[in-house]
């Protein structure tokens, strides 16, 4: 056997040995990484309040000047009496003057209270209440994933994408190193 073919075999050896002990290496120290099978975010519901105002129009009644109708109840009487003094003669005259005025006097009172009911104006006031906004907030994921053939779900801050990284002992690396 001549030099280089020695030199040769001898590389040859040193090259499979060095092969076979890292895929042994590999064999022994496990996975260097978990399979994701599902990623689920995990959602939060967050409500803000918010004030809403909008401008509405306001019907309100006039303010009342005679409370108690009293001008009313005098223009009734008197035109109910005068009405009244037009009908019958003697004592029946007297009788159709006063119930003219009483029954004039009750009818003026109420026109005049209808007509008060009716003076209203209008006036636009600001109303404003609180909503409250809904919107969602990603606060995790459900991870679900398999190491050396087995099921496991664990909840991450973030989503790990296809795999995650597993340590020399066999467990899952959760938190991302800060390079």
């Amino acid at each position: 056997m001549n030099k280089s073919m020695i030199v040769g075999a001898v590389l040859g050896a040193v090259g499979v040995t060095a092969g076979g002990a890292v895929a042994t290496y590999s064999l022994v120290s496990g996975p260097s990484y978990a399979e994701v099978l599902a990623v689920q975010p995990v959602k939060e519901t967050i409500k803000t309040p918010r004030e809403v105002c909008k401008d509405v129009a306001v019907t309100r009644q006039a303010p009342v000047k005679d409370q108690h109708q009293i001008a009313g109840t005098a223009i009734g009487a008197v035109v109910g009496g005068l009405l009244g003094n037009q009908v019958g003669g003697g004592n029946g005259k007297k009788i159709a003057t006063v119930a003219g005025a009483v029954g004039g006097g009750y009818a003026g009172n109420k026109v005049q209270e209808g007509m008060q009911e009716r003076d209203t104006y209008t006036t636009t006031e600001t109303r404003c209440n609180t909503v409250m906004d809904a919107s969602e907030k990603v606060v995790g994921y459900d991870v679900k994933y398999q190491l050396d053939g087995k099921v496991g779900q664990v909840r991450m801050d973030r989503d790990p994408g296809n795999r995650i990284p597993v340590n020399e002992q066999g467990q899952l690396v959760l938190v991302q190193q800060a390079q």
